[in-house]
């Protein structure tokens, strides 16, 4: 289930609210100018499926963002429990940084968690399949996959060389709950 919980940025163990109505979570992160949406593909997806298939059952939806928002690449990433690199990609992603572009991710399957800094707060989104997120750029986030990864998520990029972070040097994602592993690979 699709979860945000926002937290005071300086107490870590005090949760300020939690929500698992879509619209709810919708509400709360439009108001800090985070995009949350839910998708239903237009075409079975398979298990296997190859990238193309994969944007071809989501094409409307993807057609619509790139139009609004001026995103040029498209592109699906799969990340599986027994991947050999799991431990470092993880790595890469849990300090605190920013992009300057839109960070954009569709969760076709499993879930992978993020984690916003605004405004003195500290937004923890766990997003599941039918989940799109789209975080601002200059936002200052971390994402957490778990010690045991499993999503396929559909990225929309500006910038055609794809995934490029800017780390913020400070420790605050060390003080907040990481993502405790997906227990449903079949979602």
């Amino acid at each position: 289930m699709s979860r945000l919980r926002i937290y005071d940025k300086g107490i870590p163990d005090a949760v300020v609210g939690t929500w698992t109505d879509p619209a709810a979570i919708s509400r709360e992160l439009g108001a800090v100018n985070v995009r949350f949406e839910q998708w239903a593909a237009t075409q079975p997806v398979k298990p296997g499926a190859s990238q193309d298939e994969v944007i071809a059952a989501y094409r409307s939806d993807i057609d619509r963002l790139m139009q609004e928002k001026g995103y040029q690449a498209v592109d699906v990433i799969s990340l599986s429990p027994d991947h050999p690199d799991r431990a470092a990609m993880r790595s890469k992603f849990l300090n605190e940084h920013t992009h300057s572009e839109d960070e954009v991710r569709f969760f076709v399957a499993g879930a992978g968690q993020f984690t916003l800094h605004i405004d003195g707060r500290v937004y923890e989104i766990l997003c599941e399949s039918g989940d799109l997120i789209g975080v601002p750029d200059r936002t200052r986030h971390w994402f957490d996959m778990s010690e045991s990864p499993y999503f396929i998520a559909i990225r929309l990029f500006t910038n055609t060389d794809g995934w490029v972070a800017e780390f913020t040097g400070e420790d605050i994602a060390e003080r907040f709950p990481r993502m405790i592993p997906h227990t449903s690979a079949t979602s």
